[in-house]
């Protein structure tokens, strides 16, 4: 195995994870074992790099901030990274809408098959805490976000992985206010995140020599949870629609790779496939940001001042991938429950599919509560929320696995694309686990 690269090592053990979930629900008392026995390792691997995620960036981001020389040239950064966010937010929503209204998934959704779903899902506790979240959400204030942004107290925010922003937030105002001491001043405090920034990308690189067996426990899990298959197949059509979408983005994504960027777009691909991996694996943007700022650091050459806040902040406020699949979804569920969408629902749909998604947490599941926000804003009753989101539940942790590879793709494209907009990609360094280790066995 020592001979393979890296993506064909998790693509293996992805693809055993399968074949060994699909024997176990062979097996009387398989999915049991599978949960008490396997489960854990992959959970263990997640946990290992959440537990990175909050440092990485701390550092990553200080240490860009206060490598620049000109601080003009991070509000240049930022401003392109917030225009180009939105924009592909914006292609990926109106992708999504153009699909489900040409192929009209929802009119071919017996009333059998709603009755089925709505009977095994509607009254799930899941459906009912997405539907009681979403309206916590739309409780609060039109400046809310801005304000849950700015942490009250450093240590609370970084020991909260879904503070992301409060931990970006103080990242930004240290690495400036390290700028404006001057570099006498600066140093040690700069010499103190260089160091930590090192040590924890290191971190990433021993991490991921467990990831191959992870995702083997990871899948093999979601095989084994993964609930009726005959449901599954009645949404067959809905959901391949949303993937036919996601598929379409991967295409965008690399034609700006290849036109603007002037990179072999497979290639590109080859380089941020493990953390693409890693990003169907564990549907979570967060769990997998350490990873894909590895990549596209070290192996397709994005300098750190780029990477380490353009990412950060797509895996915060970047959800291609979901927001197209609550377009398709939105329009899916209106046409199947016969609730009529005029071309302003719709246009309505972009606007808060598009709001709705900055600030959005990027762990597993948090596509349903946007949903639930996207539908309360075209005036669906509120009555029939409940079996609105049972018509797409019983698919919608393979999906949200399909998504969230998006949302991490289009994180690496866009900050591929803006260090070539400002000079900042150089020819790729990788770095392994033993580089330094003849210096210390």
């Amino acid at each position: 195995m020592r001979s393979l690269a890296l993506h064909w090592k998790i693509l293996i053990g992805m693809l055993l994870g399968v074949v060994f979930g699909f024997l176990m629900l062979q097996v009387q008392g398989g999915a049991g074992f599978v949960s008490n026995w396997v489960k854990p390792l992959g959970t263990i691997f997640v946990k290992l790099l959440k537990l990175i995620a909050v440092p990485l960036i701390l550092a990553s981001l200080i240490k860009g901030i206060s490598d620049l020389k000109d601080i003009s040239k991070f509000a240049s950064i930022g401003l392109k990274t917030i225009v180009i966010y939105v924009l592909t937010t914006v292609i990926a929503i109106s992708i999504g809408l153009t699909l489900v209204n040409i192929f009209n998934p929802g009119n071919g959704v017996s009333d059998a098959t709603i009755s089925t779903l709505t009977d095994t899902y509607a009254n799930s506790t899941n459906v009912q805490g997405k539907i009681a979240e979403a309206t916590r959400q739309q409780e609060s204030g039109p400046l809310d976000f801005v304000v849950d942004m700015v942490p009250e107290n450093a240590f609370s925010a970084l020991s909260n992985n879904k503070l992301m922003l409060q931990v970006i937030f103080l990242s930004l105002f240290l690495g400036i206010s390290l700028l404006l001491i001057g570099e006498k001043s600066a140093k040690p405090l700069k010499d103190l995140f260089d160091s930590l920034n090192d040590v924890v990308l290191k971190m990433v690189d021993l991490i991921m020599l467990t990831a191959p067996y992870a995702v083997f426990a990871l899948l093999a899990h979601v095989v084994v949870s993964s609930g009726d298959p005959e449901l599954l197949y009645a949404l067959l059509f809905y959901a391949s629609v949303v993937v036919g979408g996601l598929l379409l983005m991967v295409c965008f994504y690399l034609i700006v790779v290849a036109v603007v960027v002037k990179k072999n777009p497979f290639w590109f691909l080859k380089q941020i496939s493990p953390a693409q991996l890693l990003a169907f694996s564990t549907s979570s943007s967060a769990a997998t940001l350490p990873v894909t700022m590895e990549r596209v650091e070290e192996h397709v050459g994005v300098d750190k001042e780029v990477s380490s806040f353009v990412l950060p902040v797509g895996a915060t406020i970047n959800m291609d991938g979901t927001s197209l699949y609550q377009a398709v979804a939105a329009v899916f569920i209106a046409q199947a429950l016969n609730f009529d969408l005029t071309f302003t629902d719709q246009l309505m749909i972009v606007l808060t599919a598009l709001l709705a998604s900055i600030g959005s947490a990027a762990v597993p599941g948090a596509g349903m509560v946007m949903l639930v926000i996207v539908l309360e804003s075209v005036s669906f009753p509120a009555d029939k929320l409940a079996v609105g989101l049972a018509l797409i539940f019983a698919v919608d942790r393979p999906l949200d696995m399909c998504r969230t590879v998006i949302n991490v793709t289009g994180d690496a494209t866009v900050s591929t694309l803006i260090a070539k907009l400002e000079g900042k990609l150089h020819d790729a360094k990788p770095k392994d686990w033993d580089d330094h280790w003849e210096e210390v066995k």
